[in-house]
């Protein structure tokens, strides 16, 4: 098996160590990558800094031709990603093709945002003395983009930050999950044919495989201008404490709940919760882990909930009807099963699922969960779901909230004010209506508070976080 390179200043570059990417369901070794090594980040910086300099000073037109370029040649070899997408992750095939529709997405989201960078004039002739005088503010890219990027959407997740940055005028320095290094090395490549094409002879990306541990070293590295970070909380806020005069972007987890306090149709919103909760293993930061049901039509959902979950096809990722896939590797299936286990030592009940076959863990639901069981007060990014009846909507939304974390929420009501309350009230970056909190459209503000992350990706606000406003004063004659 040849290993993959990575991309390092304008070349692909090979190292004396490798690593293997095994597969999650089947066990075997499906790519093997070079590691890149501490003098190829050095290497990165030096080249992105001086790429910097000539594609900072580009005009809209060419880095918005480079995006289309981007998105055309990852909707050329969907099929392609979406297989090396279920072959590295072990995300079934389905969801896989979805995330390369989203990815082509996000690219043709920045082709518009690179023409359309937001500005503003204003007067300044608000007290005597600033006759004359006009403002004009403008955004500038920053340099650098440290981006670090999770395995569970490997391709999308890269493209959300490459297109802002691409947009902007940044340069980007991309460090893949381990699990997922052959999906970031692709979109690197693409990028790097792309960017050659359209007749930019230094392209703005370079790809870096070095361990996430040896990678954070280099945050502080004063060339390094932003770190735009998706991943855990703890090693998220940790790279926050680590990093020097960088602005700091993170993106983090979530144990998103779903409040239904009536619905229309019970039976599609069981299957909304099942689909929400438990596709592709769970392992979304907004997959929906707890859920809250009016103790009137608790029993009903209940039933329906259960039903619904247990005629989920799970397993084998290739096979097109899969919903529930492994989860990333045996060991995070391992953990899954312990936590659920420690919620029923605590009274809690399983009422569906609760088994696991090497790293597949099944659609699990539980009830009877103690507020500080671990199923129910952390991130289980796994297919547990907990279900929990209330009484009073004001009281569910105190449970929503008693989270460290605060991603997106769902709201299942046909009472107006009670959607708004909940927007109001709820302390998390989004609030969906009628529909899972799992929901997120690649354009729209989607990023969280508390534990879950301090600021919002959506092309065109990233766009803001990966820029500086600049203000020209000029005055006019008199």
């Amino acid at each position: 098996m040849e290993p993959e390179k990575f991309l390092v200043g304008n070349n692909f570059k090979t190292s004396e160590e490798t690593i293997d990417i095994v597969n999650p369901y089947s066990g075997k070794v499906v790519k093997r990558i070079y590691r890149s090594q501490d003098r190829d980040t050095m290497d990165a910086f030096e080249y992105l800094t001086e790429s910097f300099k000539e594609y900072s000073s580009l005009p809209a037109y060419i880095r918005s031709r480079l995006l289309y370029e981007i998105s055309k040649r990852v909707f050329r070899k969907r099929e392609e990603l979406a297989d090396l997408i279920t072959l590295e992750t072990g995300k079934p095939i389905k969801y896989s093709k979805i995330e390369i529709e989203r990815a082509v997405l996000t690219f043709r989201l920045g082709v518009n945002a690179s023409g359309n960078i937001p500005g503003e004039i204003i007067n300044l002739d608000q007290l005597p003395g600033s006759e004359g005088k006009t403002g004009y503010i403008k955004r500038f890219p920053l340099g650098i983009i440290f981006a670090i990027t999770p395995w569970n959407f490997p391709i999308n997740l890269v493209a959300h930050k490459i297109s802002p940055a691409l947009a902007s005028g940044n340069v980007v320095l991309l460090k893949p999950a381990t699990a997922s290094m052959a999906c970031g090395l692709e979109v690197g490549k693409i990028v790097y044919d792309a960017a050659r094409f359209v007749g930019i002879k230094n392209p703005p990306i370079n790809v870096i495989t070095s361990a996430g541990s040896s990678t954070e070293k280099f945050i502080s590295d004063g060339r390094v201008k932003m770190v735009s970070f998706t991943g855990s909380h703890d090693v998220g806020w940790n790279l926050k404490r680590i990093a020097h005069k960088q602005k700091v972007s993170l993106e983090l987890g979530g144990n998103a709940a779903a409040v239904i306090e009536d619905s229309n149709d019970i039976d599609l919103t069981a299957q909304k919760i099942a689909l929400g909760g438990f596709a592709q293993a769970g392992q979304s930061c907004i997959s929906v882990q707890r859920v809250l049901v009016n103790e009137n039509i608790y029993e009903t959902f209940r039933e329906m909930l259960i039903e619904k979950t247990k005629n989920l096809k799970y397993g084998d990722p290739f096979d097109p009807e899969t919903i529930v896939g492994p989860m990333i590797n045996s060991s995070e299936a391992e953990r899954v099963e312990t936590w659920v286990n420690e919620a029923e030592k605590n009274n809690a009940k399983i009422i569906c699922g609760g088994q696991r076959t090497g790293a597949v863990y099944l659609p699990t639901l539980i009830e009877n969960v103690n507020d500080r069981d671990k199923v129910n007060c952390n991130e289980v990014f796994a297919p547990v779901i907990t279900l929990t009846p209330f009484t009073y909507f004001e009281g569910a939304i105190e449970k929503v909230n008693d989270s460290d974390f605060g991603l997106q929420a769902g709201i299942f009501t046909s009472n107006i004010n009670n959607a708004l309350l909940a927007f109001e009230k709820i302390d998390c970056g989004g609030v969906i209506v009628n529909d899972v909190p799992t929901y997120r459209m690649d354009s729209m503000p989607y990023g969280g508070v508390k534990d879950s992350g301090n600021s919002r990706e959506g092309i065109n606000y990233a766009i803001k976080e990966m820029t500086e406003l600049k203000i020209m004063v000029i005055t006019n004659k008199m």
